[in-house]
């Protein structure tokens, strides 16, 4: 029977050097369900072509857009069809399942200029650009797709989430919240 892993012996991404920090649980891919490929490769193509992701794959109940990360592999973003039978099933971000789901940005004028694509666009924006209390100097635009999935376009400085990061780690315990 396999050893099981010691999570403590694990050093903290942040201990690495920024070119060394390992692969382990960073992002490869994430799939959408939609409900209808057309609207969502008008909407996604949009947004994630601001975020330098190619359309690589297509198909009529599948599109992939892919983009290089700054190591040495892929991230994926991935739609699907729904089923036919779910189609008229809106999403609810408060049921068991995804919330939401965030991607970053190089910095605030990045988050300032997508706002300004999702309004080109009509996305439907539930937050414009403001400042929030995630992390330090958080900076984030919320909006949905065209099925009400909840999207966020996010810079947060490498400083702020450095120091949430190690003050987590010198008080050893969770935050009650």
């Amino acid at each position: 029977m396999a050893k099981a892993l010691d999570h403590t012996t694990v050093p903290p991404r942040a201990d690495f050097p920024a070119d060394r920090r390992p692969r382990l649980g960073t992002l490869n891919h994430v799939r959408f369900t939609v409900a209808d490929i057309g609207r969502a490769e008008a909407f996604y193509g949009a947004i994630l072509g601001f975020m330098g992701y190619r359309l690589v794959e297509k198909s009529a109940t599948r599109l992939a857009w892919a983009a290089m990360t700054p190591g040495d592999g892929l991230r994926w973003v991935i739609v699907s069809a729904a089923h036919a039978n779910s189609l008229d099933r809106p999403h609810d971000r408060y049921a068991p399942g995804l919330h939401h789901f965030a991607w970053n940005a190089e910095d605030r004028g990045q988050v300032d200029r997508f706002h300004a694509l999702l309004r080109d666009i009509g996305a439907t924006v539930l937050d414009p650009p403001a400042e929030y209390d995630y992390e330090p100097g958080y900076y984030a635009v919320f909006f949905l797709d065209p099925d009400g999935l909840k999207l966020e376009f996010v810079h947060v400085p490498a400083a702020g989430s450095t120091g949430y990061w190690q003050e987590a780690i010198e008080r050893g315990e969770p935050i009650e919240t």
